[in-house]
């Protein structure tokens, strides 16, 4: 049985606009994120949705509660795990990004952003959040998919970046390049064949 799944990155928030690494931190969105949540909801009316899924900070929660005010459907469950939550910056959570580059040097700090597998001082790699979003992914959302369900994900960049990852067949180096926009609804129709196969993959890369 086919089925529709909608991923969107939160609106832009209060750190992004200050360039600053958030992370973990629950740091919620500007009045420009909010309108780009608007727009997403916009773009996604008229949309059959079934369930939304999100990360347990407030800048996605907040994202997908516009979503679902403008699309109507403020009815439909929404489930929240931490799973689904931003990469950890660990110690750098707080920090200028201009400012950390100055402090540890551009290249150090280019490394600690966009590398697969090396993870910041107290940190996530991107692997590190790959392997907590995709089990998730496979136990939780993925059985409402193969029932047929349409499913709506809120969550944020790099939590993101890892499912597109799975779901694109990309490989580290093709994901580092790719990047996801805030408000921006990415839509995947997948067919039997294809839900099929995505629950036999491996859960862990």
């Amino acid at each position: 049985m086919s089925a529709t799944l909608f991923l969107i990155r939160h609106g832009q928030s209060q750190w992004n606009l200050e360039n600053r690494f958030t992370g973990w931190k629950d740091i919620d969105i500007t009045p420009a994120g909010e309108a780009e949540a608007h727009q997403a909801g916009i773009d996604l009316k008229g949309q059959r949705i079934d369930i939304a899924f999100t990360s347990t900070l407030i800048r996605a929660q907040h994202t997908l509660d516009i979503v679902l005010e403008e699309t109507g459907l403020q009815h439909i469950p929404v489930l929240r795990n931490k799973a689904l939550n931003e990469r950890s910056y660990g110690d750098l959570e707080g920090l200028n990004k201009a400012d950390t580059a100055k402090q540890y040097g551009e290249e150090q700090v280019h490394t600690w952003r966009r590398s697969f597998d090396v993870r910041p001082p107290g940190g996530e790699s991107l692997k590190d959040t790959y392997n907590r979003v995709i089990p998730y992914f496979l136990q939780e959302i993925l059985p409402y998919l193969t029932a047929g369900k349409n499913v709506l994900v809120v969550a944020h960049g790099n939590s993101l970046r890892a499912l597109v990852m799975f779901l694109d067949h990309l490989s580290p180096d093709e994901i580092l390049k790719r990047e996801i926009a805030t408000g921006v609804p990415l839509t995947y129709q997948l067919s039997d064949q294809t839900l099929a196969e995505l629950k036999q993959a491996p859960d862990h890369y």
